[in-house]
């Protein structure tokens, strides 16, 4: 990353956010993350839903290894102009944020990935459970010598 960086705003950054063409904003820079979507562990919907908005929280409540966070810089292409940022909603009126179908696949997969964390334990689990059921069970119905 050298000093010179291209520097985006929200709106250059946010035209890329198609399968063919996928930037994201991390942490004030951006990348164009495209050749990595297939690779993701999440899926590539977890990157798209992190299109066209400042995904650094979403990027932090995730727990990624420090070899995924070093090999993001082969991805980096330049700086992001936070001041392009839209200003906070004001949620003082009691009503719930409008829903947008691009929050939809976020949703899906943050519920899909805890199943597949929980079943990434319990399969194993059930599957020596039902091992020693068949052990067990099986000596217990053979035929004993007299």
């Amino acid at each position: 990353m050298s000093s010179n960086s291209k520097v985006f705003t929200l709106d250059e950054v946010a035209k890329h956010n198609r399968k063919n063409d996928c930037w994201i904003i991390v942490s004030g820079k951006v990348y164009d993350v495209t050749p990595f979507l297939n690779d993701h562990p999440g899926g590539d919907l977890v990157i798209l839903s992190a299109t066209e908005k400042d995904a650094t929280f979403e990027f932090e409540v995730v727990d990624h290894s420090e070899s995924a966070i070093e090999d993001m810089q082969k991805y980096y292409v330049g700086e992001f102009e936070t001041n392009t940022l839209p200003a906070e909603v004001d949620n003082t009126h009691n009503s719930p944020p409008p829903f947008r179908q691009a929050d939809a696949p976020s949703t899906s997969n943050q519920s899909s990935g805890l199943v597949l964390k929980i079943l990434k334990y319990l399969l194993p689990l059930l599957i020596l459970a039902s091992a020693y059921a068949l052990q067990y069970y099986g000596k217990s119905s053979e035929p004993s010598e007299s």
